[in-house]
């Protein structure tokens, strides 16, 4: 016994096959992760009168990190080095060692010599302050009497 899909003249059970597939593909789309991401993970929120920034970097120490901040950008490089004696035989290797580069766009410019940075325990937190310029001001409104 045919079922009844199978009968219909011109019916590609290839085609449907497909679009099955697509159909599992856009709904299970958004499960899909990239368990590493991008590095180092961050934080940034804004408050009033500045910025901050927390990067993990665990491993790290301070001389390994390089902040740079020009204008609306902050820039932050780094190194880890693999550090072990002689040839090693990897049986499992989830850190990752080498260069990175991490570039953010700041909600405002950023007067370089007002940042603040402190580095402990693996995070480093940069605290950057909003120019008077860019603070918001209140504008009084006056009647169309006065």
């Amino acid at each position: 016994m045919l079922l009844p899909m199978f009968s219909r003249v011109g019916f590609d059970p290839g085609a449907e096959m497909r679009r099955m597939q697509n159909e599992m593909n856009r709904m299970l789309a958004g499960l899909e992760r990239d368990t590493r991401g991008e590095f180092p993970p961050i934080n940034l929120w804004m408050g009033e009168n500045s910025v901050v920034v927390t990067a993990e970097l665990p491993g790290f120490a301070e001389a390994d990190v390089d902040v740079t901040v020009h204008a609306d950008t902050l820039t932050l490089r780094g190194k880890r080095e693999f550090k072990a004696d002689g040839e090693v035989a990897w049986h499992r290797r989830e850190r990752d060692y080498g260069d990175f580069s991490r570039v953010l766009r700041l909600p405002f410019r950023v007067d370089p010599d007002k940042v603040k940075a402190r580095f402990q325990d693996g995070v480093l937190e940069l605290e950057l302050e909003r120019p008077e310029a860019e603070k918001p001001r209140r504008i009084r409104i006056s009647s169309a009497a006065s």
